[in-house]
């Protein structure tokens, strides 16, 4: 212990013992004062018997007599007589209030102050009753009480009571309490032995450390008023010199100075480390600190202590992973819990065995093999090794190796961390059959739609062509119904064949190895405007410039015509707006494009974007279109959405990464 340390812990003690005869001498005064009080009390008892009766100046004078607060109130709560100090105490400015104590009571107290009330009720007197209160000038204090009824006629018809303010005395009850917590704590969780003596040599305070130390087979609290002296011979036959023990302390003890660091010899090999301090008050010696503190562990290991912290610096790293350390002949010396819940196997049957035979799978060995022979000559590296547990299963290590020295800088072996990837192998392995399947998958499906493709249309329009030869041949004898049922036929064809370039192009997204380019939306959108078909009573505003995007041009395009088409489609108003605009965020750009149509329902929000989903019917109108929308923008890393409002219009959101 350092003489700063010593010389706080005796300031400390200084204090602590004068707040303790402070807080004595106060309690000591408390006692007197309620024994006092409460004899008045008792005294008058009987004088208030005829406080109703008598005149109101009788009565001055029996509340002079009372030094305390006292008061008197009715069953309910409310003020009815109180002298001078019970004013004061509870702050009004004279006796003439109409005031119910239970308003200076906290809700939260109003149970139990109700409850002790039932108690003075019951029985006729309370005592020591103790409540916070709030007085008229709104300071809270602690109160103390002690009150009785007063009877007429056999029947209770109000109380009385003395009250007096504790607030301060438990202030330094509670500071003395804590006090000594503060000081029993720090004794008690101390790293030494400690014994404080009086001036007497009489023992005042041990810890259970001494009693550890001195192999004390007694509570720290049944030493206190024992002669230290005799229990110091006692003591002295656990050291190798008994005798010079004690002849030392008398030394130490005589001349009153402060011993720092002095080493002890003990007959069971523990080297114990002994301060003494003297306790001086006032140029008076109040008493003696001893303290001793084992410091074997400290002198033994001095030396070993670096190479032993970064031996096992891995440990405290890495508690998570299996550790284990092996000699020269890869014998395990050594295993964590999770090394063994990663084998299997027991500790008693690791330790002494040499795990290149046992862990790993027969075609893995030349790698271990391998990793040893670099580990003598001092390499440190990580590899993956397959090896099976005790229950034969499978299993992918990563294993983390580095070689293990000696104090004198020699290899003695090594130390290895391992890490169970199985799951991870298990998952990639997954992962690279997924993407052969799916890769497969979508070069049949790319495969089966050109097929589809190819052999839908052509008898479709085989069909169109019979179609148009026999209303060709036929004109003049087909009659109008006719005529109507060939031109729905044709419609039929049409859409059929559009639906069938629709899929094709739905299912060829994201299939071709196209690279993507710098493309200017700016430029597409407003020569996409210009191309594509827009009524007079439809006006296209672009509100932004419009950015510079990576991606495919041809598709990004198809975005925003299908996206202006629909728009067009669904305006139902005389004058039609279709506004475009864009955003900057941190990581993508968002776009908008807002039309002022009719509107659609929150309800097919979700459905839209699904295949063959159309809100309306139309020969030009597949159900796809915005289907191959989102899957262009999924494409270029992004999301659509969009908000609407029925009658109002609808506002198609976007982003496309940067």
């Amino acid at each position: 212990m350092s003489q700063d340390k010593i010389d706080i812990l005796q300031r400390a003690l200084a204090r602590e013992k004068a707040a303790r005869k402070a807080a004595e001498s106060i309690l000591e005064q408390k006692a007197a004062e309620l024994y006092e009080t409460n004899q008045k009390l008792e005294k008058s008892y009987a004088e208030l018997e005829n406080l109703l009766t008598k005149k109101d100046s009788q009565l001055q004078g029996v509340f002079e007599n009372i030094v305390d607060a006292y008061l008197i109130m009715d069953l309910s709560g409310n003020i009815l007589k109180m002298n001078n100090a019970a004013i004061d105490l509870l702050g009004f400015e004279n006796e003439k209030v109409d005031f119910n104590l239970m308003n200076m009571v906290s809700p939260q107290d109003f149970e139990r102050v109700s409850q002790s009330f039932q108690n003075l009720l019951k029985l006729g007197t309370l005592t020591d009753f103790e409540i916070n209160i709030t007085t008229f000038l709104k300071e809270v204090k602690l109160v103390h009480v002690n009150a009785s009824i007063i009877y007429h006629a056999g029947k209770p018809f109000a109380a009385q009571g003395i009250i007096r303010d504790i607030t301060k005395d438990r202030e330094a009850e509670d500071k003395l309490i804590e006090s000594e917590n503060r000081l029993a704590t720090l004794i008690i969780n101390l790293d030494s032995g400690v014994v404080l003596e009086d001036e007497n040599r009489k023992i005042v305070l041990t810890n259970k450390k001494f009693t550890e130390l001195f192999n004390i087979e007694a509570e720290p609290t049944d030493l206190i008023g024992l002669d230290c002296l005799e229990a110091s011979k006692t003591n002295s036959l656990l050291f190798k010199n008994p005798e010079y023990f004690l002849d030392r302390m008398k030394a130490i003890d005589l001349k009153k100075e402060a011993v720092l660091g002095e080493e002890l010899e003990m007959v069971d090999g523990k080297i114990l480390e002994r301060n003494y301090v003297p306790i001086i008050l006032d140029d008076t010696s109040k008493g003696y600190l001893w303290t001793f503190k084992d410091v074997t562990l400290n002198r033994i290991y001095e030396k070993s202590l670096e190479a032993e912290k970064q031996k096992y610096y891995n440990i405290i790293s890495n508690m998570n992973l299996g550790l284990v350390e092996l000699d020269l002949n890869d014998k395990i010396l050594m295993v964590n819990q999770c090394f063994i819940d990663m084998t299997g196997y027991t500790e008693e049957e690791l330790i002494g065995i040499k795990g290149k035979d046992v862990f790993p799978v027969l075609e893995d060995k030349p790698i271990i093999d391998s990793q040893i022979k670099g580990r003598k000559k001092g390499k440190t590296n990580s590899y993956e090794l397959r090896i099976r547990n005790k229950e034969g299963e499978l299993r992918h290590w990563l294993i983390s190796g580095a070689p293990n020295y000696n104090l004198d800088g020699e290899i003695i072996g090594s130390i290895g961390l391992n890490f169970d990837i199985t799951d991870i192998k298990n998952l990639e392995i997954q992962k690279e059959n997924l993407v052969k399947e799916l890769e497969k998958s979508n070069n049949e499906l790319q495969e089966y739609a050109h097929i589809v493709s190819h052999d839908l249309k052509s008898p479709l329009r085989s069909i169109n062509a019979l179609i148009s030869w026999i209303k060709e041949d036929n004109a003049n004898v087909l009659d109008e119904t006719s005529l109507q049922n060939f031109d729905l036929i044709e419609v039929t064809l049409e859409k059929m064949e559009q639906l069938i370039t629709d899929i094709l192009d739905y299912s060829s997204i994201g299939a071709d190895n196209e690279d993507k380019i710098e493309v200017n939306l700016d430029t597409v959108v407003k020569e996409l405007v210009d191309i594509l078909y827009i009524p007079e009573h439809i006006k296209v505003r672009i509100t932004t410039n419009l950015p510079m995007v990576l991606g495919h041009k041809t598709k990004l395009q198809q975005v925003f015509q299908n996206l202006i088409s629909n728009a067009v489609k669904f305006i139902d108003k005389p004058e039609g707006v279709i506004t475009i605009s864009c955003i900057e965020l941190n990581d993508c750009y968002q776009f908008s494009i807002q039309d002022n149509g009719m509107g659609i329902d929150e309800k097919f929000h979700d459905k839209i974007f699904k295949v063959f989903h159309a809100l309306k019917k139309s020969k030009d109108s597949s159900g796809i279109g915005l289907s191959i929308v989102q899957k262009i923008v999924f494409l270029h890393g992004g999301k659509i959405w969009l908000e609407s409002k029925i009658k109002e219009g609808t506002t198609f959101f976007f982003t496309i990464s940067k």
